[in-house]
């Protein structure tokens, strides 16, 4: 660690170079006294337990889909109990804001009749679902499970990165991740004081059971996923377990009169709950996607009678594009009448005209996002591309500019990362997880995603990235070793004074 250098970049574990992070440094302290062997050999014995427990995601390349665990690196990141809250403040607000948009674009649209957003940007967005409107849910609430990435820039600021409100995945990541350090480095947490993740799956479950239809004294909640060859397929059993539910796919569902019931051996049970890992497009072959073999034919008609919840809602994806994007903390203006507690990475949607030649003119410095694609797929970014890139770009944005925005390069924090020549900085990114019913709980930390490969920003894991323990501290800087055995000392000899 004593030669360890972040560069221009701020540093999660070390702070800013002219203000240094106070509350991590018995955790440096405790990282720098273990020799470098003895790190790669916690490393390995992590690598390897994550293997025989199949905490694995799939990669899907042009020939073969490729199951492979999710790289995870030893050193934590870190956040302050100040931070977090300023953290846990900002997503409520999203999420809250988020709802209101939703619920308004589905019934009286006022936000587009007061030209606040596009009207067209959100009626002729690919996830408005027209079966939405005028549709009533429980607690006007759409998004139930949210995932918003950040990002930390060179001075420190937090900025929202984008919105994931349809099928945010990583959760399970977090908890296994926590699971992992308790077991390998059980040294280092002693006595840190670490907020808690592990109760994710009741929280979860609990909510499910807020949005269960009136007069259900006992809802049965199920999670319904696409199966074994969907990406996320572990974490689909992992939560189904966290929350004591069932795990099923579309053809253990069935609708009869309008209500929804799952397959057992003793017949057909009532099924009034369903965290859905489904895109609206393959839930409902009568509703969306005729050739849909995943969904429960008749379930939106279900759903629509209010026989059944689902969560999220249908219809969400609107919320979550990233040309609407732009447009949130406009909205948090609107609803709420404040400004965002976490701004926004500055966005040009390049569906305006001076967005677009604006783009056009600084390519190079830019970074050039698909509206509708998600896992870092179709990005450009400007001072790392090729000629040929850069024209392939340009050509793209011409021929469709309303499928693009731009944003400029943001200088992404690092954190101290085990790579195969020491300990070096590599970026990351933070994705916490916010579950709401009546009201919304934020999961302490979230996932932090790490850019593996030297000098690159992409942190997605199907292009290479990995995943860190993010910590949560309790209020009070947890104490330097040489600190607590001073204090400790002290407190021994007042108790043995008379």
């Amino acid at each position: 660690m004593s030669s360890y250098d972040c560069g221009i970049y701020y540093d999660e574990l070390f702070g800013r170079k002219d203000a240094p992070a106070k509350h991590t440094e018995v955790i440096r302290q405790r990282i720098g006294s273990l020799d470098f062997d003895e790190l790669r050999r916690r490393a390995s014995d992590a690598e390897r337990e994550l293997y025989n427990l199949g905490i694995t995601f799939l990669v899907y390349s042009e020939r073969e889909a490729i199951d492979r665990i999710l790289p995870f690196d030893i050193v934590p990141r870190v956040l302050s109990a100040k931070e977090w809250a300023h953290l846990e403040a900002g997503i409520v607000q999203r999420v809250t804001t988020l709802n209101l948009f939703l619920h308004d674009i589905y019934h009286d649209q006022k936000i587009l009749k007061d030209g606040v957003v596009p009207a067209d940007l959100v009626l002729g967005n690919a996830n408005y679902r027209p079966q939405m409107q005028g549709l009533d849910v429980p607690f006007n609430t759409y998004i139930h499970i949210n995932g918003t990435d950040l990002v930390r820039d060179r001075h420190g600021t937090f900025r929202v990165l984008e919105d994931n409100g349809r099928v945010p995945s990583g959760v399970s990541y977090v908890v296994e991740n926590r699971h992992m350090m308790q077991r390998v480095f059980p040294d280092l947490m002693q006595d840190i004081g670490i907020r808690r993740v592990d109760d994710y799956g009741h929280r979860l479950l609990d909510a499910m059971f807020e949005i269960a239809p009136a007069g259900v004294d006992d809802p049965q909640v199920v999670l319904l996923s696409p199966g074994a060859h969907n990406s996320a397929y572990f974490e689909h059993i992992f939560l189904a377990r966290e929350m004591g539910v069932p795990l099923v796919e579309g053809r253990d569902l069935v609708v009869e009169d309008d209500r929804v019931y799952m397959k057992t051996t003793d017949g057909l049970a009532p099924v009034h709950s369903i965290y859905r890992r489904l895109d609206d497009s393959f839930l409902d072959p009568l509703a969306f996607n005729p050739d849909s073999l995943l969904g429960v034919p008749g379930i939106l008609e279900a759903y629509r009678k209010g026989n059944v919840a689902l969560a999220n809602a249908i219809g969400t994806g609107v919320a979550d594009d990233k040309a609407v994007y732009c447009y949130v903390p406009r909205m948090i203006k609107y609803y709420l009448d404040q400004e965002p507690i976490i701004p926004n990475v500055d966005t040009r949607i390049c569906r305006e005209a001076d967005a677009l030649r604006y783009t056009l003119d600084h390519l190079e410095e830019l970074v050039v996002k698909p509206v509708g694609e998600a896992g870092g797929y179709g990005i450009t970014i400007g001072p790392r591309a090729t000629r040929a890139q850069l024209d392939d770009c340009r050509a793209k944005l011409l021929a469709d500019p309303a499928n693009y925005i731009s944003q400029p390069v943001i200088d992404l924090s690092v954190c101290p990362t085990l790579t195969a020549d020491g300990i070096e900085p590599r970026h990351v990114d933070l994705r916490p997880f916010a579950v709401t019913a009546s009201k919304t709980w934020v999961l302490p930390g979230g996932l932090s995603r790490v850019a593996l490969k030297k000098g690159t920003l992409i942190v997605n894991s199907s292009q290479g990235g990995g995943s860190k323990d993010t910590w949560v501290l309790e209020d009070g800087m947890a104490e330097t070793d040489a600190e607590a055995q001073a204090n400790a000392a002290a407190d021994k000899k007042e108790g043995s004074a008379p």
